[in-house]
C-alpha cells in the first residue's frame, strides 16, 4: 500500500479517512511502512494520523523527549485535533504517555505496544555500530520473533541511518533521554482508558514491563501475542487489529 505523505506549515504527516483521530506515533527506528497495517485496517472507520518525528532532523539541543513532544504539540495544534485515540509503539508509546499526562482532556484512550517509559533494553549495550552490516542486520532481527520480518529495505534503511555521525548522535541523545526519563511516578495519573498489547518473546521490553504498566495505570487492559516480539502491529498485523478493534469497539 503506498502511503502519502504529506507537508504543512513544516510539519510531514500521513493523513487517511475520516472519523475520531487515531494518532499513531513510532518509535526510534521507525518506518512508515511499520503501520500499513494498522493505517489500512482503521482508516475504514476513523482519521488516522501519524506526524513523522523529526529524530534526524532537530536540532541537536533538542534531541530529546521534550524535543519530541513539542513537535507533537505543535503538530496537534497546527491541526486542531482533539479527543484523540494515541496509538504508540516503543519510542512513540512513551511519547504518547508524556502528551496523556500533560493534556489529559485530549486524550480519549491510549493503546501502546512494546512502550518503552519503565524498561527498554536498547537494542544491545553496544548499539549503534557505523559500517558493519551484518551486526546492524543481527541487532534490527533482534527486535522480531521471526528474523524473516527485518526485511532487507528495513534493515538496509537502518543502515544508512547508522552510517550517518550527526544521526547517530541523535539515537543516542534521544535514547539516554528516553532512560532518564522512566514513568513510574506519572503513570498512575492517566486518566485514559489504556490498551497495552504486548509480544510474549519481547526482548526489548519484556512482558515484565507490560505486568508494571497493568500494575501502574488506572484503567487498563492487557493483551499478549504469542510468537511475537517488540512490533505486534509489524509481526501478527491481523491479531493485533483485532484487539484493537475490540477495544474500542
Amino acid at each position: 500500500m503506498t502511503i502519502e505523505i504529506k507537508e504543512a506549515q513544516g510539519f510531514q504527516y500521513i493523513e487517511e479517512g475520516e472519523g475520531q483521530t487515531i494518532m499513531l506515533l513510532h518509535g526510534l527506528f521507525g518506518a512508515l511502512s511499520n503501520w500499513d497495517g494498522v493505517v489500512h485496517h482503521f482508516k475504514e472507520g476513523f482519521r488516522v494520523v501519524i506526524p513523522l518525528l523529526p529524530i534526524y532532523e532537530i536540532p541537536r539541543k533538542q534531541a530529546n523527549l521534550e524535543g519530541l513532544l513539542a513537535h507533537i504539540e505543535a503538530f496537534v495544534q497546527m491541526k486542531g485535533l482533539n479527543h484523540m485515540i494515541i496509538m504508540g509503539n516503543s519510542l512513540g508509546g512513551h511519547l504518547a504517555l508524556m502528551y496523556a499526562l500533560a493534556h489529559p482532556d485530549e486524550v480519549d484512550k491510549l493503546i501502546l505496544t512494546g512502550s518503552s517509559g519503565l524498561f527498554e533494553n536498547s537494542m544491545g549495550s553496544s548499539f549503534p555500530k557505523r559500517g558493519n552490516y551484518q551486526f546492524i542486520k543481527e541487532k534490527v532481527e533482534y527486535t522480531f520473533y521471526d528474523p524473516k520480518v527485518a526485511t532487507k529495505e528495513y534493515v538496509d534503511e537502518v543502515f544508512n541511518i547508522t552510517n550517518s555521525i550527526p544521526k547517530c548522535m541523535k539515537i543516542v541523545s534521544i535514547a539516554k533521554s528516553a532512560q532518564r526519563n522512566n514513568l513510574t511516578d506519572e503513570l498512575p495519573k492517566i486518566k485514559a482508558k489504556t490498551l497495552l498489547v504486548w509480544g510474549t518473546n519481547d526482548t526489548i521490553t519484556p512482558p515484565e514491563v507490560a505486568y508494571d504498566f497493568d500494575r501502574l495505570i488506572p484503567d487498563t487492559q492487557l493483551r499478549f501475542i504469542d510468537r511475537c516480539c517488540h512490533a505486534p502491529m509489524m509481526e501478527h498485523p491481523d491479531v493485533f487489529n483485532q484487539i484493537v478493534d475490540r477495544f474500542l469497539n
